[in-house]
């Protein structure tokens, strides 16, 4: 059914909230997007996924769920990871349209009618882009500007950029992307992937209600770099092209270095310079490899074929249906 065809009094939207360690704000995440649903005028459903929290925050989840039907807690094994967790969400939730959220209200329900709207007036995704990155400090800011930039330069699938997992997918995009078989998951890029027509909504993150954020920068250089291979294979291509470039440049100078021999007799010296030209190219080498041991990791991660995430318990009003699980 097309988002023009359905009727928002028949339009089920589906929330997925992932979560990891969120019991202080878990309770009021689910109620500032149910009032917020419910003014939309929706039949709605969280989707509320536990990402191994070490903390009670399954337990509030759980406690909520047993009494409302239009929730459902998703409690994994261990921590799979933010991309796991929005894996999950889209395999569980039943909804005619999907909307991934931050379970810190950074990203801000006032924005969801709008995105709704847009849907029912036949728009199949709708993308929450920030206005500006003021919050985050100018490191961050250049950073994440400097791999939107790169990302895009490389990748054959764009990603708009300030455009995080927050935004509004059709049914029919939801299935698309839950269909592809990557184990190694950049949602950003998978959910940008299927290429279906998309608007912008524009916004200003607000501070985060409570906590503190899970990401530090060495979490975002592992996210920088799997969403750069899972899209595009041009750093293999850079470093073939450097090494063909420095096997000219050696030929050349070698046949430099013969020329002048045979001409004077005498050998060029100079230690100090062979040893920058040896240190220099041994760490392009190194460089080299380890661009090819991303990818090559990438393929034995893959070639295991085990499950993105591991599913221990689910949480919902008893008597209500299971929905069904990734095969």
């Amino acid at each position: 059914m097309s988002p023009s065809s359905t009727g928002s009094a028949q339009a089920l939207i589906s929330v997925v909230l992932p979560a990891h360690n969120e019991e202080a704000g878990i309770s009021r995440a689910f109620d500032v997007i149910g009032r917020t649903l419910d003014e939309c005028g929706v039949s709605w459903e969280i989707i509320a996924v536990d990402d191994g929290s070490r903390d009670q925050t399954f337990a509030v989840i759980s406690s909520i769920a047993r009494n409302d039907s239009r929730i459902r807690g998703i409690h994994f094994s261990r921590n799979f990871g933010k991309e796991a967790a929005l894996s999950a969400g889209l395999d569980f939730a039943t909804g005619d349209a999907v909307i991934p959220m931050d379970a810190d209200l950074q990203d801000p329900p006032e924005l969801v009618p709008r995105m709704i709207a847009r849907w029912l007036d036949g728009v199949p995704v709708v993308l929450a882009v920030r206005e500006n990155r003021a919050s985050d400090g100018w490191l961050k800011s250049s950073t994440s500007a400097a791999f939107y930039a790169v990302h895009n330069h490389l990748a054959d699938t764009p990603l708009p950029p300030n455009a995080g997992d927050f935004r509004l997918i059709d049914r029919t995009v939801a299935d698309v992307v839950r269909a592809l078989p990557e184990r190694q998951r950049f949602m950003k890029g998978l959910l940008s992937w299927p290429g279906f027509p998309s608007e912008v909504l524009t916004y200003t993150r607000p501070a985060r209600a409570y906590g503190k954020t899970k990401w530090n920068y060495a979490r975002l250089m592992n996210l920088a770099v799997e969403g750069i291979t899972s899209f595009s294979t041009a750093p293999l291509r850079a470093s073939t092209v450097i090494g063909a470039v420095f096997a000219f440049i050696s030929i050349i100078y070698g046949g430099f270095i013969l020329v002048r021999t045979l001409v004077y007799g005498v050998d060029m010296p100079g230690y100090a310079s062979v040893f920058v030209a040896v240190v220099f190219i041994g760490g392009v080498q190194l460089l080299s490899l380890g661009i090819l041991g991303e990818y090559v990791g990438r393929i034995y991660m893959e070639s295991k074929h085990r499950p993105v995430y591991v599913v221990r318990a689910v949480s919902e009003r008893p008597g209500d249906p299971g929905a069904p699980t990734r095969p």
